[in-house]
């Protein structure tokens, strides 16, 4: 293991990493940037980008950046184009287009809810002891008739509301 003025030496001379370098008050820079990735970042809340989406041209697309300079009245409409994409990744009306990513979120929700379903049954058919006799309706309506035999509570109670001659429910 290194210790932490040989780690140190090794990032100075840009051994492991490159550092950004700037000028106070301006932007860092990076010196080796990847290729792929880059400081782009346009959406509609904030199009105008710091960099240019291309970055590394190709012989046609330098030669189209010289044109550039001259008078734009001298450039087709499919250089201009050209020109644009080379600027800009998307324009606004593509921006603006619907995507179909809800149907991918919608997909996702649906996959959980019957995930959760699945789990909740198999819980109640393998994990869940089964009922206890106390709820099956035959018990209950032995003890409704324990209650009533017992008479209890005869002034507000259920036995209040029986007619015990008749052997049916006061009406």
């Amino acid at each position: 293991m290194l210790s932490r003025a040989a780690w140190s030496s090794v990032l100075r001379r840009g051994g492991l990493g490159t550092r950004g370098t700037h000028s106070p008050g301006g932007p860092a820079r990076a010196q080796g940037k990847m290729t792929p990735y880059t400081n782009y970042f346009a959406q509609r809340s904030y199009p105008m980008p710091d960099e240019p989406f291309c970055t590394q041209l190709n012989a046609e697309q330098r030669a189209l950046k010289e044109k550039e300079k001259g008078s734009w009245t001298q450039l087709s409409h499919a250089e201009k184009v050209a020109l644009y994409r080379l600027q800009y990744h998307q324009t606004f009306a593509e921006m603006n287009r619907r995507s179909n990513e809800w149907k991918t979120v919608m997909g996702c929700v649906f996959f959980f809810i019957g995930l959760t379903a699945l789990l909740i049954w198999w819980q109640r058919v393998y994990v869940f002891p089964v009922k206890p006799v106390t709820l099956t309706d035959e018990w209950k309506a032995q003890q409704l008739q324990r209650i009533l035999d017992m008479k209890g509570n005869p002034v507000q109670g259920l036995a209040s509301r029986w007619d015990y001659e008749k052997k049916e429910w006061r009406k």
